[in-house]
């Protein structure tokens, strides 16, 4: 048995550091970006159905989707701070080093997720009314919590068995495990709002159960041992330096969605001066945007686990030409995206409210203007997802607090104060064009390093017979 997984494990090396990096992560990246479309795509099937029961309603998303937002970052956290110690780890073929950082990360995402799970549920009024619910919108943001409370637990463990799979090159496995759950969930939502007459709280029992579903298939994976990595008790680390690893290296991931989350808040919280009417036009563009982006990131988690573990081989150029590829073909592609989605933007924003010319117009604005900023998006993720992946905490965590923190918190706090609800609308294309900016020095100065380590690696010539 431990021949056949060593045999397993050097295949699966040889593929990550010998294939052509353009076929390694365009084939990496296909069953990644598919997972991430049905699971963004799932959330808009949300916004959809749920904006039929009205504006408020709608706009109790936007407010419910901030808390997810802070959940997730705490999955996103231990999930990929596990998954770039488990790729490193694994191109140095250090396969008990992989399956310590699994198990341990698998445990902290149960310890964190039934934490959060206690607290939302004692405090969920406190909580939505916290994160920006109007009093026409709470008792809507209310019912729609607590079945996402409820599977906190879920989705945390579900984000570090993820990670682990698409850390080791295993993107069709994990594809399957979300992919499931995902395409559930947009069957559970008509026949549990509508059907069964739940309202918005059948959205989220959608949402709950498909969760539920998706953490089987993937916990199933390592339980058949389909993963290179295996959890077990007995891997689980005793040495605080293993955890605090996983938490610095996936603190940028933290910062990213934990910044996230309190930007819709702030969002939420400023928009609601203006009305119901711009807090659901802005959870709608939200929304389209997080599926637009989700493209992006499946191609960057892609890219990842061939920078983690060509990295820890010391396979540099590999990693360089990697990062090369996926930025240049993730910028064509938002370009073309920003282009369509500036043409039709009134036409998308009316799918989803298509009754409220109030939420068309404030929409269509805000949208238009995100698509101008989108193709700068390819740099800025690719650019963190890099840095995460090589095990650089601090650039990775600064350049993930720039664009929903460092440049958006101060600016939706001042710019409507002179625009007024222009300033909500051009907040965040201002906010991605000054994090763009901050990505480049970052960028120049490690790539700059990698090209002196790559000499340090290259033997110097045999001159003692010339000498001679």
């Amino acid at each position: 048995m431990n021949q056949e997984r060593s045999e397993a494990e050097q295949r699966q090396f040889r593929r990550m550091t010998e294939t052509p990096v353009p076929r390694l992560v365009s084939a990496l990246a296909v069953p990644t970006i598919l997972s991430m479309l049905i699971t963004t795509f799932y959330n808009m099937v949300d916004t959809f159905f749920v904006a039929k029961l009205g504006t408020s309603a709608a706009g109790a998303v936007g407010i419910v989707f901030a808390m997810m937002a802070l959940i997730q970052a705490v999955g996103f956290m231990i999930g990929v701070g596990c998954g770039s110690s488990v790729s490193r780890a694994l191109g140095r073929q250090d396969r008990e080093a992989a399956d310590r950082f699994g198990s341990s990360a698998f445990l902290m995402s149960l310890v964190f997720g039934l934490t959060l799970t206690v607290i939302g549920l004692v405090f969920n009024s406190g909580l939505m009314r916290l994160l920006g619910a109007t009093p026409t919108i709470l008792p809507y943001a209310r019912d729609y919590a607590k079945y996402i409370f409820a599977g906190t637990v879920l989705m945390c463990s579900s984000f570090v068995l993820n990670n682990i799979l698409r850390a080791e090159g295993k993107a069709v496995l994990s594809m399957v495990g979300l992919g499931v759950g995902g395409l559930l969930n947009i069957g559970l939502d008509p026949l549990f709002i509508f059907t069964f007459g739940l309202g918005i709280a059948g959205a989220a029992l959608a949402t709950l159960i498909s969760q539920a579903v998706s953490f089987g298939i993937l916990l199933y994976f390592f339980i058949a041992k389909k993963s290179i990595t295996r959890l077990s008790f007995g891997s689980i680390s005793r040495r605080w330096s293993d955890y605090l690893e996983i938490l610095k290296i996936g603190s940028s991931s933290f910062c990213r969605q934990g910044l996230a989350g309190i930007s819709t808040v702030a969002l939420n919280v400023t928009a609601g001066g203006y009305g119901d009417a711009a807090v659901a036009a802005m959870s709608i563009v939200g929304r389209v945007f997080h599926f637009l982006l989700s493209a992006l990131i499946g191609f960057g988690q892609g890219f990842q686990p061939v920078a983690g573990y060509n990295y820890g081989a010391k396979r540099f150029d590999r990693v360089r030409e990697a990062f090369r590829f996926t930025v240049k073909t993730g910028t064509v592609f938002l370009t073309c995206l920003g282009a369509l989605g500036f043409w039709f933007a009134p036409e998308v924003i009316s799918l989803f409210q298509s009754d409220d010319p109030a939420v068309i117009e404030i929409g269509a604005t805000a949208f238009r203007a995100q698509c101008l900023a989108l193709p700068l998006q390819s740099t800025i993720v690719l650019s963190n997802m890099l840095f995460q992946s090589v095990g650089k905490a601090f650039q990775a965590l600064f350049i993930s607090a720039t664009r929903q923190g460092i440049y958006f918190l101060p600016l939706i706090l001042i710019l409507p104060c002179f625009f007024g609800l222009g300033g909500v609308e051009y907040t965040q294309p201002i906010s991605d064009l000054l994090a763009f900016s901050s990505c480049v020095p970052f960028l120049v100065f490690f790539f700059r390093e990698l090209r002196q380590r790559e000499k340090q690696l290259i033997p110097l010539p045999d001159t003692s017979e010339l000498k001679a």
